[in-house]
């Protein structure tokens, strides 16, 4: 929940009191039914639950707002989350789909204690819309079972753990079932039995769970590997007060780290370098790359052509004491074979200029198109700059099947053209004749129709009417993509519009 309003704040800008929105549900398909898989606390309290229908939530809660479960999306959020969480320990631990997990033995010392600590972290999380609970345990196991089933924390560490329900045990839905229907309810009833039964019934696991709720085992903790950034630098007796000087040790800065990305086997994709001048300004310069790169010569070239584009140029003034070099975004890349027909040099050499042109023009002025997850066709793709990462989750184009037609027009209106005195076969059939831009077109070919329903999900207060596609052919051999915005009985009127020509 806490990714949605981060990343969809307009979704929540309704009054100011949060509760006036409605439930939110996280839906997923697992066979051929559509289920719950999280709520936020509006839809717990309105009584669902995770594993429901959404045909069941709906009819129980019919202004649910309902939005996919993307589990990748909320582990990179969590990741997200633990790397601004390593300013309080060197050690953080994610535990999917909701927790982190941090050592902080030896780290209390710079908040005056413990507590001041974790207060830290919450009013942190706060400002990001974070609602945070918060334990402490000796051990990972107490600490999150304290965290995710106790309501407060509680001084008596040993009294707290006991007191918990069987579920924190962490074991599967039937073994709890099966504690509870044994009239085992608490963690302390499980402890007050001896292990070789729980063992003996339940499985080795079980007793394993109890041993380290009562701190007598403990799992290891896995923290993350986390890279140290790539920043070499370079300081100076005299100051250099040339810029060809200073470009000059940036190309040796950046060959000092290619070699320590090669060494990783990585490459950059967003390179910075800071230049701090005698009398404490500092100035920066920056270029980024659409594929990742650690090519010293090409680096070289990029930052020539950044400081060439300055519109203030690089005033050294009494000289610079100290030049840095840092590798802000950082990829893999790994050695590969080149074609024979040298196809990998021509696509090396594309990839060159869209460098060269978005450092010299500016990021935004160079720009790709990319496919995106939506079936609404003037949804479905986004410009994005050259130099910009790739989407997280690629999607792809729907293709046409070898011999057909192509599926959707390489130009289309924004938005759709209507036209008028449209003569169709009602309820769902082709137009037959129509009236755009002040011209008569009788259909002499018509295919579809490809509905397209309106994305539900996002807009359940203004629902929007579905499309019927056809791709028509006049008697003139003009070929276009036109749809009906409604269906009969779904609108009053349904109205025709023109979306894009066919070449």
């Amino acid at each position: 929940m806490e990714r949605l309003r981060a990343t969809r704040p307009h979704l929540f800008v309704r009054g100011d009191d949060p509760a006036s929105h409605p439930p939110i549900a996280f839906v997923e398909t697992a066979g051929n039914a559509t289920r719950l898989a999280a709520l936020d606390r509006a839809g717990i309290e309105a009584g669902l639950r995770p594993g429901l229908t959404l045909a069941d939530a709906r009819a129980r809660v019919p202004e649910l707002e309902v939005f996919p479960h993307d589990p990748g999306a909320d582990v990179d959020w969590l990741e997200r989350l633990a790397d601004g969480c390593s300013r309080y320990s060197p050690t953080v631990s994610p535990l999917p789909p909701d927790a982190l997990l941090l050592d902080i033995a030896g780290c209390t010392h710079a908040f005056e204690g413990e507590r001041f600590l974790a207060a830290d972290v919450e009013r942190r999380l706060a400002r990001r819309g974070v609602l945070v609970r918060h334990a402490f345990g000796d051990t990972a196991e107490i600490a999150h079972a304290l965290a995710r089933y106790a309501g407060a924390p509680a001084p008596d560490e040993r009294g707290a753990v006991k007191r918990l329900p069987v579920a924190a045990l962490g074991l599967d839905a039937e073994d709890t079932a099966a504690l509870q229907a044994a009239g085992l309810k608490t963690v302390g009833e499980v402890m007050a039995r001896p292990l070789s039964g729980i063992a003996a019934r339940f499985g080795e696991g079980a007793a394993t769970a109890v041993r380290r709720l009562a701190g007598e085992a403990q799992a290891p903790v896995r923290a993350r590997a986390v890279a140290d950034p790539v920043r070499v630098e370079r300081r100076f007796a005299e100051p250099v007060a040339r810029t060809e000087h200073a470009l000059g040790v940036i190309a040796e800065l950046v060959g000092e780290a290619a070699d320590v990305l090669e060494r990783r086997h990585e490459g950059g994709r967003r390179w910075q370098v800071r230049l701090f001048r005698s009398d404490g300004a500092v100035q920066g310069l920056r270029v980024e790359t659409g594929q990742p790169t650690r090519d010293p010569q090409l680096l070289g070239r990029l930052f020539a052509e950044r400081i060439d584009a300055l519109a203030d140029p690089l005033d050294p003034g009494f000289g610079y004491d100290l030049i840095r070099v840092e590798v802000a975004l950082a990829e893999r890349l790994d050695a590969h074979q080149l074609k024979l027909e040298g196809g990998e040099g021509e696509k090396g050499q594309v990839g060159e200029l869209v460098d060269r042109l978005s450092t010299r023009l500016g990021r935004g002025r160079v720009r790709r198109f990319a496919a995106r997850d939506s079936h609404i066709p003037e949804q479905a793709e986004l410009i994005l700059p050259a130099a910009a990462p790739p989407p997280a989750t690629p999607a792809a184009w729907p293709e046409a099947e070898p011999g057909e037609p192509p599926l959707r027009p390489i130009y289309l209106f924004d938005p759709p053209e209507a036209v008028d005195q449209v003569i169709a076969e009602v309820p769902d059939g082709p137009p037959a004749r129509f009236r755009w831009r002040r011209t008569l077109h009788e259909v002499a070919r018509a295919e579809g129709p490809e509905r397209i329903a309106g994305e539900w999900w996002r807009r359940h207060d203004t629902p929007v009417p579905t499309r019927d596609y056809y791709r028509v052919e006049d008697r003139r051999g003009r070929r276009l993509w036109i749809f009906r915005h409604g269906l009969f009985g779904e609108v009053e009127s349904p109205r025709w519009y023109v979306h894009g020509l066919f070449a």
